[in-house]
């Protein structure tokens, strides 16, 4: 079973980011309403006493928090998809077993766990501020680095060892 969970988790980032755009198509509005009524909500943004700079600002808000969204289904897809390449990849190693699942393990969790800094600015951001949600939620983007880290460790595996693809196919 340890030797499935990354590649579990690959297949659910794939499905958080397919699953995120199906409901961008079925009704994007739903996220861009929330971002509107969000920001209106947000008391830096109503503090300004100019109402057409307020209303800018309003503007330009909407369009970059609408951006986080979006990120999060493209991290979530091309990073999963990334993820599911190199496990394959370090199956086909002969390395031994606790280091590939070391690689395996630390590809996966950070791949998985990364695109939510997106998701989650998109969603806290029009009420905290962009940079306050990101800077929450930022153990999320850290997790970038772990799946950095196992993409360089895979890269010495593949390097190190030997690949063998007639034994496993």
């Amino acid at each position: 079973m340890k030797q499935k969970v990354p590649f579990i988790l690959a297949i659910l980032g794939m499905v958080g980011g397919v699953f995120i755009s199906i409901l961008f198509g079925v009704n994007e509005d739903i996220f861009k309403d929330k971002i509107a009524k969000d920001l209106r909500s947000n008391q830096k943004i109503m503090s300004i006493a100019n109402e057409a700079e307020r209303e800018s600002k309003i503007k330009a808000e909407e369009g970059k928090n609408w951006r986080y969204y979006q990120r999060f289904h493209f991290h979530a897809t091309g990073i999963s998809a990334m993820t599911l390449g190199s496990l394959l990849l370090l199956a086909f190693t002969l390395a031994p077993a606790g280091l590939k699942l070391a690689s395996s393990y630390m590809i996966s969790i950070g791949g998985f766990l990364y695109p939510f800094i997106w998701l989650f600015a998109g969603i806290y951001g029009p009420i905290m501020g962009r940079s306050e949600a990101k800077e929450s939620f930022a153990i999320f983007g850290y997790m970038g680095g772990v799946f950095l880290l196992g993409l360089i460790l895979a890269t010495a595996i593949v390097t190190i060892y030997p690949l063998e693809f007639r034994k496993k196919l």
